[in-house]
Order: C-alpha cells, then sequence, then structure tokens
C-alpha cells in the first residue's frame, strides 16, 4: 500500500486480507464505509459465511464536518490507537481490541462492536443499561487514577504526558466548548427560535467568570490521561456490556472533564424526553432512571477511585495529609458538574449538536429541549464551586426542569 490517502473499500478490503488469523485465506469480504462522525473514516469488514468482522477507523487530514479548509493532524491516530491499547490493560474488557496499528496510513484495526449499539440511540429510544453506571465508573477510576500522580511513577507520567500532547484537538475543545458559545462566533450553530438564548449567553459576565476558571483548569491542570471526548456517542453498549470508543482526544487534562462529559450526555438525553416519550409518566419515570444513573456514576467513581487511592496510591504527602484526600474528592466533584454544564452549552449553540435533541422532529419539543438543556448546562456552570455532593447538581437539574414547566 503507498503512502498516506484516503482509503476506498476495495483497498480496506485488500488491508483486511492480509491480517494475521482473522478471515480465512479467499473468504468473500464485504465492506462497507459507516462513519457518520466528524474527523474519519469507518469502514466494516465482515465474512458474512464464517460470521467474522472487523472495524478500521482512518483518520483524515481534515475536519469532515467542515471540510478540507480545517486541516487536522494525522497523528491523532496514533494517540486513539495507544490510549485504546492503555485503556485496555487498565479497565480489561470496557474498550474494542485493537488489532493493528499502521502509522503511514493513519489507520487503526479494531474489534467490531456490530452486536452493540452507540448508547446515544440506545438512550433516544428509550432503553435501559442496568450496569452502565458500574462499567463506566470502573473506566473512569481506573484509567484516571492510574495515569495520574496518584497512582504512577511521576516521572514516568510526564513522560506519558509527553506521548500524548495533542494540540489540534484540544484546541477544538479549546474553542468550541469554553470561547464560541460565548460570544457571536461563526462558528456557532443554533436555530432562531432560541437566539434570545444564544445572546443571553453572550451577556452573562457571572457564567464567563465561572467558564473561564473551568477553561484555566482544561488548559493547565495536568491529572490524568483523559479520553478527551467521552459522550454516549462514544459509547457501545448492551444490557450486559459498555465499551468505550474513539479516544483520539486523549490528553493529559483535569479528570472531571471526562466525569462531566458523561453526565452531560445523561442530561442532554434527560432535556430530550421532551419529545421522545409518549406521556407526561413515561416521561418522568425516564428521567428519573437517567438522574438516578448520574447519581450511581459518581457515588460508584468515588467509591472505586478512593478504594484505588487506598491500595495503591504512590505518593506519601497525598496518602497521609489529614483531609487531603477529602478535598480531592470535593474539587473533583466540583470540576465534574462545571464542566457537565459546559458541554451541555456547547451542544446546543456550538458547532457539533447532539441527535437527542436534533432529531425531535417536533419544532416546539425540540425548541423546549434546547430551552432546558442551556437552562440546566447554566445551572451546573454557575453551581460547581460551590456544590458538596452529587445531589446537589441532581436538585439542580430538578429545579431547573421545574421552572421550565411553570
Amino acid at each position: 500500500m503507498s503512502a498516506y490517502h484516503p482509503l476506498n473499500e476495495t483497498e480496506a478490503v485488500e488491508i483486511a486480507r492480509k491480517l494475521d488469523g482473522v478471515f480465512e485465506p479467499g473468504a468473500k469480504l464485504v465492506c462497507r464505509e459507516i462513519g457518520d462522525g466528524n474527523l474519519n473514516l469507518v469502514f466494516r469488514i465482515a465474512d458474512p459465511a464464517a460470521g467474522r468482522s472487523i472495524i478500521m477507523k482512518q483518520a483524515l487530514p481534515y475536519a469532515k464536518v467542515v471540510g478540507e479548509s480545517w486541516p487536522l493532524t494525522l497523528d491523532r491516530a496514533r494517540i486513539e490507537s495507544e490510549a485504546l491499547i492503555l485503556e485496555g490493560k487498565l479497565a480489561p474488557g470496557l474498550v474494542p481490541a485493537v488489532y493493528l496499528y499502521d502509522a503511514e496510513l493513519a489507520l487503526t484495526v479494531m474489534e467490531d462492536l456490530s452486536d452493540h449499539v452507540i448508547m446515544r440511540q440506545g438512550l433516544m429510544k428509550g432503553s435501559r443499561y442496568p450496569l452502565f453506571a458500574g462499567h463506566i465508573s470502573t473506566f473512569l477510576a481506573r484509567t484516571l487514577f492510574f495515569t495520574s500522580d496518584l497512582g504512577h511513577n511521576q516521572q514516568d507520567k510526564k513522560l506519558l504526558a509527553r506521548s500524548f500532547t495533542n494540540p489540534e484537538l484540544c484546541k477544538i475543545t479549546e474553542d468550541l466548548i469554553f470561547d464560541d458559545p460565548y460570544r457571536n462566533a461563526d462558528t456557532n450553530s443554533f436555530e432562531e427560535t432560541i437566539r434570545d438564548e444564544a445572546q443571553a449567553l453572550w451577556r452573562d459576565g457571572e457564567l464567563h467568570l465561572e467558564v473561564a476558571l473551568l477553561r484555566e483548569k482544561f488548559l493547565t491542570h495536568a491529572q490524568a490521561l483523559l479520553h478527551g471526548d467521552l459522550h454516549t456517542g462514544s459509547i457501545f453498549i448492551t444490557p450486559e456490556s459498555t465499551k468505550v470508543i474513539d479516544p483520539e482526544f486523549a490528553y493529559y487534562g483535569p479528570m472531571g472533564f471526562d466525569i462531566g462529559a458523561v453526565l452531560a450526555n445523561l442530561l442532554l438525553n434527560y432535556a430530550s424526553r421532551e419529545g421522545w416519550d409518549k406521556s407526561d409518566a413515561e416521561r418522568e419515570q425516564y428521567r428519573d432512571y437517567l438522574l438516578e444513573t448520574v447519581a450511581d456514576i459518581w457515588t460508584q467513581f468515588e467509591e472505586k477511585f478512593l478504594a484505588l487511592w487506598n491500595e495503591h496510591g504512590v505518593d506519601r504527602l497525598a496518602n497521609a495529609a489529614p483531609g487531603y484526600k477529602e478535598s480531592y474528592m470535593r474539587r473533583l466533584l466540583q470540576d465534574a458538574i462545571g464542566f457537565a454544564g459546559c458541554k451541555m452549552v456547547r451542544r446546543v449553540v456550538g458547532l457539533a449538536h447532539v441527535a437527542d435533541i436534533d432529531k425531535l422532529e417536533d419544532a416546539a419539543a425540540r425548541e423546549r429541549a434546547q430551552r432546558l438543556a442551556l437552562r440546566i448546562g447554566k445551572s451546573l456552570i454557575k453551581l460547581n464551586r460551590g456544590a458538596a455532593s452529587i445531589h446537589q447538581a441532581i436538585a439542580a437539574v430538578q429545579s431547573a426542569s421545574s421552572a421550565a414547566r411553570a
């Protein structure tokens, strides 16, 4: 295969045939490009007769959502592959297996998860995942703790942070989440029916202060290796299994950003119930489930993270100083709440939205969902530094929902 170029389906099949121990020689392979994201080509290659399949993900040298006018580094494919391999070691069974990384083609070949569904799609249909809080809290606790100064040799951690320097994709986050929604930026995208909400964001000085403080943390707090884009579109799921995918935004940053991203996407679905449920009773029941999941994720994460810290902590002073663990976990919760709010605001007025809300066909329901998501997001941002428990965040969501109905 020649130097880098975007693959076509024929070329993807040719690569698949050369993989050791995956497909039988001469197998009739079927290939389809299935990528629906913003940055990559994704091929699914299958041998229907044998019931075997793989996924090939190739980074494009530009943002697919915009085009060649927005160039991007291909090194993100290396970052994604190395992050998946490391996450697989730290949180076995919670990410897809990686079979091959081809640096020249910016190509990662991995386990096919077609027997799972994208979590966002499952939530939109009202599915429930009783093991999800346990799975994702384990993923977060283990990947964040063991790549932090608390659970990893601190000099080795600095070297690892260097290998996951990811300036171009961090720039996307810095702009699209922590800057553009709070000004009249060209990249913003929102319906005219909520222009008043967008303009209110641009004028809210109290909100801008909190976002600036959270942005500072994203820029400067290299606490642990983050997934960097941990939303419900980056999770494949069944009632029994959870698989985290797409860590191409991985970099060393504040732990609360990953936690907050998961919580935000559950709460975006909470807002979207305005249009998905057939009755008020169904809506309230599913919203209760989502809020219980939010609370369970934090509660289980905190328990597991502290257990890892107590057993594997490598920093003597952090282990021994009275009150330090309690202070650390409180600040981590506050960060998670604030970052969750930022992620919610961005997904309503920023460049890339969520299908939970955008796919609502009824315009009035869609507008209600957008306004509710913004109300919740702003409440969480303004709450963050004062939060002492996850239940305060839950109460803020419920209060925003009640105010929206008034």
